[in-house]
């Protein structure tokens, strides 16, 4: 117990409020998930299963977002094709579970799934071997992620691209995967995607108990990877890659390779986006290229420039928060909401460099020499 709490101190060297965020994520959770559980469906206090599911899925944004804060905020690495590493995970998850249905789908294949039996494939492809096990499918939801990241940032980082450039090419990546997923000749379903799952490791997709899980386990693995990457980012090698973001020419005349810390942390940040997307596709029931597109990574970025980059803290909320107004706002007025994203982009840049966790250090400081003053006069 004293080890777990000095792990949270830790953290909170880098983010004061690192404890205060984890208690109250983790009692949210746990007060919504025995409301669902054990509340009639007719308690005031209920929270039904669709809502759940949302919480659920406005979590693996949130891990995402947390993901591309860690490459931008703290490395200044601004990535624009961070949802390709959130589909491939998503990918690895959606194969192990079509895998599952086995005989009990349209065609009652029990090897091969229906959209390959549909486009008269005789047999499986060599990369959905393995994919009937939960722990390759998961293994491959975090190499393959990991692995794209590595290949590309090494490649990248040792030409020296930075800046827009390296933002053009990440999204040239994303879009040239989508480009690529549409095909039904890649086997991974076309335009379609995956989906029509029916259960996970025996557990029935669509029970309350199975949704409560999903919920539950992303909610502890965001805890998880937020104070890890508290942690990371506190130590020494969190303060060189602050000293790259801010002079990497200075920081490279003094003796530091650079190039492997950001490679680094932009493999950390895809195994991320990867875990985010593996725990996205159980919850949302299906997977397919359209989470490719370069314009699901941008509004990314806008979830982070919200909340404040940099931060940590400030991507979580800025994912939920955004989220959550996109659930409202498309309810009232579907077409409009890029217009309102658009918006409220221009105003956080304008008037909100520094996101919403920046806006209340910005008052409580104002406030402090305020009543500093006072105090003096």
């Amino acid at each position: 117990m004293t080890k777990l709490l000095d792990w949270f101190s830790a953290g909170r060297t880098s983010g004061k409020y690192t404890l205060p965020f984890v208690v109250i994520l983790l009692s949210i959770t746990v007060l919504a998930s025995a409301a669902n559980l054990l509340l009639p469906q007719d308690s005031a206090l209920y929270v039904s299963t669709y809502s759940i599911t949302l919480l659920g899925k406005y979590l693996c944004y949130a891990m995402l977002a947390l993901a591309v804060d860690i490459i931008w905020g703290y490395c200044g690495i601004l990535s624009l094709g961070h949802g390709a590493f959130f589909a491939l995970g998503g990918y690895a998850m959606g194969m192990y579970l079509m895998r599952q249905i086995g005989d009990r789908g349209v065609y009652s294949n029990p090897l091969l799934p229906d959209f390959m039996v549909f486009l008269d494939w005789k047999e499986l492809p060599w990369f959905w071997l393995g994919m009937d096990q939960f722990w390759f499918a998961m293994l491959m939801a975090v190499i393959v992620p990991g692995l794209l990241a590595f290949v590309f940032g090494w490649l990248a980082f040792r030409s020296r691209v930075t800046g827009v450039y390296l933002s053009i090419m990440t999204q040239a990546l994303t879009y040239a995967l989508l480009l690529a997923f549409f095909r039904n000749e890649m086997g991974f379903g076309g335009n379609n995607g995956l989906t029509d799952f029916k259960e996970i490791l025996g557990f029935d997709l669509q029970a309350d108990a199975t949704r409560v899980s999903l919920f539950l386990i992303t909610a502890i693995l965001l805890a998880g990877i937020f104070v890890l990457s508290q942690r990371i980012l506190s130590s020494r090698l969190g303060k060189v890659t602050l000293a790259v973001r801010d002079a990497e020419a200075r920081t490279r005349f003094i003796g530091y390779r650079t190039e492997r810390y950001k490679v680094w942390l932009f493999v950390y940040s895809a195994v991320i986006a990867g875990i985010a997307g593996a725990l996205y596709v159980p919850q949302v029931g299906i997977i397919n290229p359209g989470e490719f597109s370069p314009i699901n990574s941008i509004e990314i970025v806008i979830w982070v420039a919200v909340g404040g980059r940099g931060t940590l803290i400030g991507a979580i909320i800025g994912a939920l928060l955004v989220n959550y107004a996109k659930t409202r706002f498309t309810a009232i007025m579907p077409d409009g909401w890029l217009f309102a994203l658009g918006a409220m982009f221009v105003l956080v840049t304008l008037y909100l460099p520094k996101g919403l966790v920046g806006l209340y250090g910005q008052l409580t400081s104002k406030r402090g020499a305020k009543a500093k003053q006072e105090a003096t006069s």
